[in-house]
Formats: C-alpha cells, sequence, structure tokens
C-alpha cells in the first residue's frame, strides 16, 4: 500500500494481542516497521480499557521511543469474554485519553479520535455522543476519523450536526469497500451499523461470489467517495482495508488518488517517517538496495546528516550479529530462494547466469523467475534499464554487480527516472559501478585504471587484508546531487571509503547467510558460493566526469579482454 503514497496508515491495537510487547506481531512492532524501515507515516491505535494509568503511560513511551508521532486515542473494548471497566477512575473515556497524552506529552503527539455519524453502539443517543466528541475535541484532539458507512448523506449530517455544536477540527470520512458477505454480517454484528436494505438485496443474490462482490463493493465505493470529495468540506478519505489491499487499490486508483511513489519521491531513496531521521538527506549509495538494512544498522544514532556527509573518520554501523529482526530477513521463502539461484550448482557460471536473469527478467534455465538475488532485495530501479544490456554482458563474464547508476547531467527533477525533489530543479549524477570480480583480475583492473585518471576506484576483499583506493579514505565522494530554486545544493548520495568497510562485511557475509546455507555444507554448491567468499573482492568504481559519460563500462571490458588472454 505505500506505493500508493498514503497520507499516513493505521495500525490498530488489541488488547488481547500483546500489542506493546515486542514479538513480531505487536501492533508496536508493525507500527515502528511500517515508520522506521517503510517510510510511511504511521498512526497507532491505543486503548485505555482495563488498564491502567501506569500501562498506558509506559505504551505511550515505548511510542514516542519507537519514533512515533501519532496516536488514534479509544476508550476501546475488553478483550472477549471480559466486561468493560474502568481500571483507573482518570482514564473512564476517550476524552480522558486525550487529556492525559497531553498531560504528559504535550503536543508531542498529533492525537486523532473516532467519530460515529450513526452514534456510538454504546451511547444513549446521538446528541449524547456528539457532546462526547466535542468533550474529546476539547481535550486537545487534533482530528476525527468516522466509523464506516454505507451512504454520503449520513456523513454530511454528522458533518453538519458537529460544526453546529462547535467542533471545528478536520473530519475524514471512514470507507470500507465491501469485499466479502460473511465478513460484512460479522462487521455489522459487531459495530451495530445500519446496512441500508437496498445493499442487502444487491448482495443476496452474489453472496458465494467474493468476486462479484468485491466489483459491487468497490463501485459502490468508488461513488460514494466521488460524491464525498466533490464537497470542499471533505479533506480526504480514510480506507478500512480489513488487510486487504486488491480492493483499496481499484478504490484508490479509480478515484484517481493512488500516487506511485516514483513520481512524488523527495530524495533518491525512501526517507524513514521517524521524527529523529526528517533530516536526513544525505547515504551511503552501496546500501541503495538494502534500505532496511541501512536504517537498522544506524538506528542508535543520535543525529543523521544532514547537507553534507561530514568528514567522521569513526561512523558506528551496528554489528551485523544485531541482525536478527524480522523485517531483514528474506521475503522469499528457502525454497523460492532454492528455485531460482538453483537447487544444485553445477559450476560457478550458474552464478554468472542467476546475476543475468535477475537483470533480464527472463526465467532461468531451471525454469523460474529470478526476482531477488542476496543483496538485492527489491526490484530494479527504473533508471537501471539504461545500463542493462552492458550490465547483462559483464556479469555473464563474472563481474558480478550489486549496485549502479548512469551519468545524468542536468535533468529536470520531474524527469520520471531520475527525477527527485520536486519541481524546478535539475539533477545530475556521476557514474557508478559497484560489483565483485575474482582476484586474478585486481591487476588486470589496476592496469587499465591508470589509463583513466578520471575514476576513483576501491578494492578489497572479505577480510579487509586486500584495501586499495585511490581516494582519500577520509573524504567522501558525491556521485548524486540536485540544483533547486532558493537552496542549497543537495547531494543525497555520497560514496564513502570508510562506510565501504562496514558495507564489506554485509555484502560478503550475504552470499553465506542467504545462498551457501541453502545447501548442504559439504556440497558441491556450497563450495562454489564459499570460493565467490574466499576468492571475490568487491569493488566499486565512480566516473567523476558526468558531463562524458560514462567509462566505467569500457575498463570492464578491457579487463575481460586482458583476462582472456590468460
Amino acid at each position: 500500500m505505500s506505493q500508493g503514497g498514503p497520507l499516513f496508515c493505521d495500525i490498530t491495537w488489541h488488547p488481547a494481542g500483546d500489542p506493546s510487547g515486542d514479538k513480531e506481531t505487536s501492533s508496536c512492532t508493525i507500527a515502528s516497521t511500517a515508520s522506521n524501515y517503510c517510510g510511511i507515516e504511521t498512526m497507532l491505535h491505543m486503548t485505555c480499557a482495563n488498564i491502567s494509568c501506569d500501562l498506558v503511560l509506559k505504551n505511550l513511551k515505548k511510542a514516542k521511543n519507537l519514533g512515533i508521532r501519532n496516536i488514534l486515542a479509544l476508550r476501546g473494548d475488553p478483550p472477549k469474554g471480559e466486561v468493560w471497566m474502568a481500571s483507573d477512575e482518570n482514564l473512564r473515556f476517550g476524552a480522558d485519553m486525550v487529556k492525559f497524552i497531553r498531560k504528559h506529552f504535550q503536543n508531542y503527539f498529533t492525537i486523532c479520535v473516532a467519530g460515529y455519524p450513526q452514534g456510538h453502539p454504546d451511547c444513549t443517543s446521538y446528541e449524547d455522543d456528539l457532546i462526547h466528541l466535542k468533550e474529546k475535541v476539547d481535550a486537545g484532539a487534533d482530528f476525527i476519523i468516522t466509523q464506516l458507512f454505507f451512504e454520503p448523506n449520513i456523513f454530511f449530517k454528522f458533518l453538519a450536526d458537529c460544526r453546529r455544536i462547535g467542533i471545528d477540527v478536520p473530519i475524514i470520512p471512514g470507507v470500507m469497500p465491501i469485499q466479502a458477505y460473511a465478513s460484512l454480517l460479522q462487521l455489522v454484528k459487531l459495530s451495530k451499523l445500519e446496512v441500508p436494505q437496498y445493499i442487502i438485496d444487491d448482495l443476496e443474490p452474489i453472496k458465494n461470489d467474493d468476486e462479484a462482490i468485491r466489483e459491487y463493493g468497490v463501485k459502490l465505493a468508488v461513488s460514494m467517495c466521488r460524491e464525498l470529495l466533490s464537497s470542499d468540506d471533505v479533506p480526504g478519505i480514510h480506507v478500512y482495508t480489513l488487510n486487504r489491499e486488491v480492493a483499496t487499490t481499484e478504490l484508490l486508483q479509480q478515484l484517481g488518488l493512488w500516487r506511485p511513489y516514483q513520481s512524488h519521491r523527495l530524495l533518491p531513496w525512501k526517507p524513514s517517517a521517524n521524527l529523529k531521521r526528517l533530516q536526513e538527506d544525505v547515504r551511503p549509495i552501496f546500501w541503495s538496495s538494502r534500505p532496511k538494512s541501512y536504517i537498522h544498522r544506524t538506528s542508535n544514532w543520535d543525529e543523521f546528516p544532514n547537507g553534507r556527509w561530514g568528514n567522521s573518520s569513526a561512523p558506528s554501523f551496528a554489528e551485523l550479529s544485531d541482525h536478527h529482526l524480522f523485517y531483514l530477513k528474506s521475503k522469499e521463502s528457502e525454497e523460492e530462494r532454492l528455485k531460482m539461484w538453483g537447487e544444485k550448482l553445477d559450476c560457478i557460471e550458474d552464478v554468472y547466469h542467476v546475476f543475468q536473469c535477475y537483470l533480464s527478467g527472463k526465467k532461468n534455465k531451471w525454469g523460474y523467475k529470478v526476482k531477488s538475488l542476496p543483496l538485492n532485495d527489491d526490484e530494479l530501479q527504473p533508471e537501471t534499464s539504461l545500463l542493462s544490456d552492458q550490465l547483462y554482458r559483464i556479469n555473464g563474464h563474472g563481474f558480478l554487480t550489486t549496485n549502479s547508476q548512469p551519468a545524468v547531467n542536468a535533468a529536470l527533477s520531474t524527469d520520471e527516472r531520475f527525477g527527485w525533489g520536486g519541481a524546478g530543479g535539475y539533477i545530475y549524477q556521476k557514474a557508478y559501478l559497484e560489483f565483485f570480480m575474482h582476484k586474478k583480475n585486481v591487476d588486470f583492473l589496476l592496469e587499465v585504471l591508470n589509463d583513466n585518471p578520471r575514476v576513483n576506484y576501491h578494492i578489497i576483499d572479505s577480510h579487509g587484508c586486500y584495501d586499495k583506493t585511490n581516494a582519500d579514505r577520509y573524504s567522501p565522494i558525491a556521485v548524486t546531487w540536485g540544483v533547486f530554486p532558493g537552496k542549497e545544493i543537495i547531494q543525497p548520495t555520497v560514496v564513502d571509503p570508510i562506510s565501504f568497510n562496514f558495507w564489506k562485511d554485509e555484502a560478503f557475509s550475504l552470499w553465506i547467510e542467504k545462498w551457501q546455507s541453502l545447501y548442504e555444507p559439504e556440497s558441491f554448491s556450497a563450495k562454489i558460493i564459499q570460493s565467490i567468499y574466499n576468492d571475490f573482492y568487491l569493488v566499486n568504481l565512480v566516473d567523476n566526469d558526468y558531463i562524458k559519460g560514462n567509462c566505467l563500462f569500457d575498463i570492464i571490458d578491457c579487463v575481460i579482454a586482458k583476462s582472456s588472454l590468460e
């Protein structure tokens, strides 16, 4: 869902599921992951039913420590089988929860509260419920999201009634595209919502056809949302997904609200939504294909580079032994990786073949598409397509590429491939190439590089015993920058020799952790991967002349030619 450019994402709070715990499925962990690792502004639901002030305070402090700044404050319902009771006289209702947050955290949190266009099922009357909602707003709530409804006039009446009694904060309508008959009935039962009879009648003949119901639900939601959004009083919509993406995506696309990330990115890499990283605008290019790893390894930093990477001689990166968090695990199962990378490797050329299939999008010789590599978790960046032929060629010769970018000279900041930072600017890039190559080619590469003084290089082995560069080891090289009206030059990616040593440890270890671990320890396949760890060096090249273009592939071609004569 993050690919559609939402303003924020809600994470619900289930008291029976240890929502404040450290498990992978806890509400706090999911909210933290969405905010820190996926770069999505996140709003965490939090309740006060049946828990003490001390525990609520503990939960809020944890949310703050995780970088979460938005809370949907709810009274909440007790766990199934229990009866609601106020565990603390100070936290009886939602308004008390809002006051409590403001008392202890002032304006740190943006606070949302729930509104009920048809009245809360536990409230004595619709008017009384409106009064309670105003109490929540008066206590410090910043905006309101409504419970779902099925007809626009219900929301417009609710909105008018809120304004009539002095509620003047933004009110966002909650919308749910109907996706299944059974889940609709269950939702109606739990929330005591009124569903118009015509909807029930329409669904009855197709109640056993989930696809037909989803199409109906999307069509109904699109019609309702268009009417809502035609009003100047409706700032947007809040979609209840029920953890299903298809209907929501279709709804937003039909409404023209789905914004692909590439069209509005602020930087070449996706920023974290964590408060302490909001000013961060510089990163080493090495982690371009593993941004979650970079965020994790730098999560304990007190400050993040802004404007310039700086000259620090000792950046602190968390050790690889800390990489136990679930969001750093492979998205693919062992079975899927074996299909992509080969259940049995007969020779090292099979590894070259896998890299080529990843670049070309073609199926491998075992009949499966290679969607990822050990060092590349995601699909290729759009700009990589400009280099695909050259990358394919050199990978076939054992120059196993992990990262690259073409030279760019004054591309518009709105360019589909290279653009970032908004309109009115120009983007520049130095050509960059990073790859593993066999150590037998090192001398050939150095010989060719001697004839190319405009190129900076860094060559290192898995243990750091061989470490050679012609760059200043304590000065980063800017490889991407943008020029915008009324601003200093922004340089969001750099090649930093010190950071490259940390990246080297991670890059080499991934061959073992992700690929070699798929095979029996003494198998021939495992030995092939081990030989890459032992005998290949990691190299990065920077062509500093971004005006003339990219000479890096010519350099590799010369190395291949020299190597073939041996």
